[in-house]
């Protein structure tokens, strides 16, 4: 595996390729990332993985400086999953100039994180924006974990006509069902004892739509109760279209059910997709 830092090393690496697959990613990798790596590598070669901490999606009082850089253990984990290019730009390297132009994102990032997280999903537009440009790549493989910011980056491809196929993979959960995440290592003993009941609340509400319990308002605050008597601090919990991301009626027939909540200090995201028919 080769280890870049500059993109003229990456764009020489690259030369005479006829199509490659990106990973983006943010560092300290776990075995959910690493699936990531390995699925896009079944998808063609080269398979680029990048690694940066992109400062432009993190708001004022989140955790940018603390969020783990594990560079030398993620090329460790990187190479073993069969990754050729670990591309690893330092904040000058990616952004030379200050970063005054920035991808606007539609409505629909306005919801659910986005409106806890102002200007976050223009900070993951723009990098994956630049990532394209920079890598070409013929496809790209992000988890679903993250299923706002997939939708988006979809609506992104489409809109503006990127010749990338943007691939969602599975979210990759611990034996409790805990969704894997890097954030996951900041959480107490007791923390992770109580964090898979987040992925469970999902469950609960996918059981009682499947049920026969459609009203989306009403589950979604049903779930927000359970949890906090838990102790939970919830930012939402709410039932979209799968396919639009808009409010379920009638007629869906692919859902999904989406939460974010803290453990003490810890904003944890998850959701859950089902066909209710």
């Amino acid at each position: 595996m080769q280890r870049i830092h500059s993109v003229a090393d990456l764009h020489a690496a690259l030369a005479g390729a006829r199509s490659s697959v990106l990973v983006p990613t943010m560092g300290n990798l776990h075995e959910g990332h690493l699936q990531l790596v390995r699925h896009a590598g079944s998808l063609g070669a080269p398979v680029v993985a990048s690694v940066f901490v992109n400062r432009l999606q993190f708001g004022v009082g989140e955790d940018f400086d603390r969020y783990p850089r594990t560079l030398d253990d993620d090329a460790t984990a990187l190479a073993g999953a069969g990754c050729d290019i670990l591309f690893a730009p330092d904040e000058r390297e990616l952004y030379p100039h200050p970063q005054q132009i920035l991808i606007q994102p539609p409505p629909e990032a306005d919801q659910l994180c986005g409106a806890h997280r102002a200007g976050h999903f223009a900070g993951v537009l723009t990098v994956v924006n630049k990532l394209f440009n920079l890598v070409q790549p013929a496809a790209a493989v992000f988890g679903e974990k993250d299923f706002q910011q997939l939708w988006l980056i979809r609506s992104m491809v489409a809109q503006l006509a990127m010749p990338v196929r943007v691939v969602g993979h599975p979210t990759a959960r611990a034996d409790d069902g805990l969704a894997l995440s890097s954030r996951n290592r900041y959480l107490s003993a007791a923390e992770r004892t109580e964090a898979p009941q987040l992925y469970q609340a999902l469950c609960r509400v996918r059981d009682r739509a499947c049920g026969g319990h459609w009203d989306p308002q009403a589950l979604a605050a049903g779930a927000e109760r359970e949890l906090e008597a838990r102790g939970w601090r919830v930012d939402y919990v709410a039932l979209r279209d799968a396919v639009s991301l808009r409010e379920p009626d009638a007629r869906t027939r692919d859902w999904v059910v989406l939460a974010a909540a803290r453990l003490g200090d810890t904003r944890l995201i998850d959701n859950l997709m089902f066909r209710r028919l």
